[in-house]
């Protein structure tokens, strides 16, 4: 039975190489126009191939300019494409580009009609409406392996979940969480259409469908020859001004639903359930994301809703320890001996700066040395230790809810491989020679060696030559934090207007909070450069494959942003502090500005400043940059044209208003969370509440990227995803390296371990082990052995001695000013700290990693039914097709074959 009853003398769209072309050439539907007509043209209507009523029989008053089919009112637009007819010198080149695109579009059967640019809203632009029909849609649903319904899925739903009544008022409407029934699936074969659930032509591929087909002929559909080489794809002529836009349509306005009762309306029911903030904690529609988006914008939200709920129980853990050392702040023993005026104030330290600093006493630092404990106190080991888990956890339950998502999405037999075997047009273009392809056995054309090693060459130094510009501009931050460091202390100490704040903003913070500031500023500067360097380098390489070209990119932008991000925060975390030297010997950057030193309390409470400042100003910047920038730009470009009345402004002029969201609009978004998973990770340990300001910012994050997605941006082209692709590999590569961060900031940057080693070692008071730790682990130093460079200006008061941060010999000890035992006991207790800190986590994390399997045994079930009934059903249908041509006399339908058929049926039974 053909459902089609098309003519035999039609022939299928196929993809084959031709021998003189570097490009797929699809072979013509037969048109319904003379050859000798033209197919375009500014004010061309065409309706090649169809028996509808030209558009001069429809009175287009009747219809509604907001509606999305053509002017009969039957097809729908899949796709449109805009272009200004500038009379430039270009014009001409271009009005034959768009005759000879737009022809070869007719030939490989879709459907065009043109709007005058007198009809459109500012009487500029002309608009051609794509319309894909049946045929084509069957083809290509063949070529790009599209699974369709076959049969209602008779596999009984989950237990419910005891805690749904609990969690009933997070829940959507179930024909919005729904929007249609649950069924087995299989690829689309023209051959078998009588198998198929086809209630509806019109309906049968869903519009995310459509515009996936349609642009992957627009991406491949030939234009013409320029200097000697075929010329192909819409990107192309994007680029080069022939066309100003190429975009699918939503299917209505936003805030109200559509007139037409054959449109769905999704857009309006996603923005009323799930882009207005008001839904924050409603769950997130992911069937209705994925069919009206595609599975690739789907996976995204779906990981990002997953990583929000997971951020909860790091924000609850985070917060407790928090609260723990605010309650315990008054109990820090350390912070008490700074603050009492017998034993802080009595402490002379040396001063922080060559010459123009004095001496100061201990207890000006005891504010700081009190909000130090809020994030240096025992309950920072035991969170760093739990996020080292709960990483795992996480990245292991994402697995197992991304295995349910492949079942659910049909993306189970989906395959990388299937990308990779088709080629970049932009690879296709540019590479002249050919071999051929082991798989395929045809020729191809590839990029030679020799190129090959020359660009990543170029590459490699452009890459390397950016990452040194980082670690530039880092040093140039610190020789402006020594600078600004010794300048504010000399200020603070020497201005007695400056004295009541002494105590909370100290030269320490100060020149913290400064250098913040201004790492965060150019980190956006040079942010910006980064993005078009790396989108410049990938091109150059001449990736062969999307998926190829992503992941390049996708490894260089994150190297970029890597650096950019945390190099500062490395830097407080592992070298401040940490190469001072002591009074008389003291290190130099340069020969001229002294390196840092800590606060008597730690280095934590500066690295909580770093990364606050660079994580909460990165996400405000980039909530601004997402929701604003794209409202405002909106706002601006129509609005005039919101005050016209619906006829006058169409359904396609409405789109091409909004802002295009673009093939790397989800590689921002990603990068974005990574980033931001970074911060959580690698340095947890010096800030709990993280995961707590992540967890908000996730909250409006959802939302934000809804909406603007929902109101702000074009209906991006569906594509399909089975995973969230290299970022996987990213996470995990983070998770790994979050462990030794964290455990060299426990043993390094916070001051836990020489507490506890003067806990257990050397302490003297059995009542109160920790009094004398602050005078234990300052030394001595006489100040007589100041060299000139070093030696204070004035000393009003006559001091002899003064103290400093460290473990060396007094000035009356043989070993004069060399590292006490203690100080080695430390150090190995450090290490010893970080050997076991590491080893115990990875344990753990490998063991749960073990214990959790990737997919759920529900699903492999469900999987393993899917295909025993799906290769059954096939299996029955081409029985019933041997048994009609053997009751027909057919000879070549044997007794062999059957028996052959049935023997296919009993293995499959077997293997299931």
């Amino acid at each position: 039975m053909n459902r089609l009853g098309k003519k035999a003398n039609e022939t299928l769209i196929e993809m084959a190489l031709s021998a003189d072309d570097d490009i797929a050439i699809l072979t013509k539907f037969k048109p319904s126009q003379s050859e000798g007509e033209e197919c375009n043209g500014p004010e061309t209507i065409s309706t090649a191939g169809s028996e509808i009523p030209s558009s001069s029989e429809i009175d287009k008053r009747h219809q509604s300019k907001d509606s999305i089919f053509f002017r009969d009112g039957v097809r729908r637009i899949d796709f449109v494409l805009s272009y200004v007819d500038d009379l430039n010198k270009e014009w001409e080149k271009k009005l034959e580009r768009r005759k000879e695109f737009e022809s070869n579009l007719q030939k490989a059967g879709l459907e065009l009609e043109t709007e005058d640019k007198k009809e459109s809203e500012d009487g500029k632009i002309f608009f051609v409406k794509i319309h894909a029909p049946w045929e084509v849609l069957i083809t290509y649903a063949e070529v790009l392996n599209i699974k369709v319904p076959i049969r209602e899925n008779d596999i009984p739903p989950m237990v419910e979940n005891p805690l749904d009544c609990v969690l009933f008022p997070l829940r959507l409407p179930e024909k919005v969480m729904h929007p249609e029934p649950d069924y087995f699936t299989a690829p689309f074969s023209k051959d078998k259409q009588e198998l198929y659930l086809i209630n509806d032509e019109s309906t049968f591929f869903s519009p995310s469908m459509r515009n996936r087909i349609v642009n992957y002929i627009l991406t491949r559909c030939p234009y013409g020859t320029e200097e000697g080489k075929k010329k192909f794809g819409i990107k192309r002529l994007l680029n080069n001004g022939t066309y100003t836009a190429a975009y699918p349509l939503h299917d209505c306005q936003y805030w109200k639903k559509a007139s037409d009762p054959n449109c769905d309306s999704e857009r309006y029911t996603l923005y009323m359930e799930w882009a207005r903030f008001l839904r924050f904690y409603k769950e997130q529609p992911l069937v209705l994301i994925r069919k009206y988006y595609g599975e690739k914008i789907g996976i995204y939200f779906a990981w990002l809703g997953f990583y929000t709920e997971m951020l909860f129980l790091a924000a609850v853990v985070g917060l407790i320890c928090f609260l723990y050392g605010l309650f315990t702040m008054d109990e820090n023993m350390s912070s008490k001996e700074i603050c009492d005026p017998a034993i802080g104030g009595e402490i002379i330290m040396c001063p922080l700066c060559d010459r123009d600093c004095e001496y100061w006493r201990l207890n000006t630092t005891c504010e700081s040395s009190q909000y130090s404990h809020l994030f240096d106190n025992v309950a920072t080991l035991f969170f760093a230790i739990f996020m080292g888990i709960w990483v795992t956890l996480f990245l292991e339950f994402w697995k197992r809810r991304q295995a349910r998502l492949k079942y659910e999405w049909d993306l189970v037999d989906f395959e990388e491989e299937q990308q990779q075997l088709q080629l970049r047009p932009e690879y296709e273009a540019k590479c002249t020679q050919k071999k051929k392809n082991p798989v395929t056995q045809e020729m191809e054309p590839y990029l030679p060696l020799t190129s090959q090693a020359v660009r990543f060459c170029i590459s490699g130094a452009t890459v390397l030559f950016w990452v040194s510009l980082i670690i530039a501009s880092m040093i140039a931050v610190i020789v402006y934090r020594l600078a600004v460091y010794a300048a504010s202390a000399s200020l603070m100490e020497n201005t007695q207007t400056l004295q009541p704040i002494s105590g909370v903003l100290t030269p320490q913070l100060a020149t913290s909070v400064t250098a913040s500031c201004l790492n965060f500023v150019i980190i956006m500067i040079l942010n910006f450069f980064y993005e078009r360097i790396a989108i410049w380098i990938t091109d150059m390489e001449i990736p062969r494959t999307h998926m190829e070209y992503e992941n390049r990119l996708t490894m260089k932008m994150f190297l970029f942003q890597f650096v950019n991000y945390y190099s500062s925060c490395f830097y407080v975390a592992f070298f401040k502090g940490k190469f001072v030297g002591y009074p008389g010997a003291y290190t130099y950057m340069f020969n001229r500005w002294r390196n840092e030193e800590c606060d008597p309390a730690g280095c934590l409470i500066e690295l909580t400043t770093q990364l606050t400042i660079v994580m909460a100003g990165k996400q405000i910047w980039g909530n601004i940059q997402e929701a604003i920038v794209p409202w405002i730009c909106n706002w601006w470009g129509r609005r005039k044209a919101r005050n016209n009345p619906e006829n006058l402004y169409s359904r396609w002029e409405q789109d091409h208003d909004l802002q295009t969201f673009g093939a790397l609009g989800l590689f921002y978004e990603y990068l974005e969370m990574v980033i931001q998973f970074g911060f959580i990770t690698l340095f947890v340990a010096s800030f709990p509440l993280a995961p707590l300001l992540a967890l908000m910012n996730n909250i409006l994050e959802i939302r934000v990227d809804s909406w603007k997605l929902t109101t702000q941006y074009r209906r991006p082209v569906a594509a399909k995803a089975h995973s969230i692709g290299v970022w996987q590999e990213i996470l995990n590569g983070m998770a790994i390296l979050s462990v030794v961060t964290n455990a060299f900031i426990v043993a390094f940057t916070s001051d836990m371990i020489p507490r506890l080693v003067y806990y257990y070692a050397y302490s003297e008071n059995e009542d109160s082990p920790m009094s004398g730790y602050i005078n234990n682990s300052l030394s001595v130093f006489l100040i007589s052995d100041f060299p000139e460079r070093n030696e204070p200006k004035e000393n009003p008061e006559n001091f002899v001695i003064c103290r400093y941060r460290d473990y060396r010999y007094p000035p009356d000890h043989e070993k004069k000013y060399l590292h006490t035992m203690q100080f080695w006991h430390i150090l190995a207790a450090k290490l010893a700290f970080i050997i076991i800190m590491e080893h115990v986590v990875f344990i753990v994390k490998f063991f749960v990693a073990w214990m959790i399997p990737d997919v759920p045994a529900d699903v492999k079930a469900k999987i393993k039914r899917e295909k025993y009934l799906t290769q059954k059903i096939l299996h029955e249908y081409e029985l019933e097709k041997l048994k009609e041509r053997l009751c027909q006399g057919d000879t070549r339908a044997t007794e062999k074959e059957f028996i052959a058929t049935e023997g296919r049926m009993e293995l499959s039974r077997a293997m299931f």
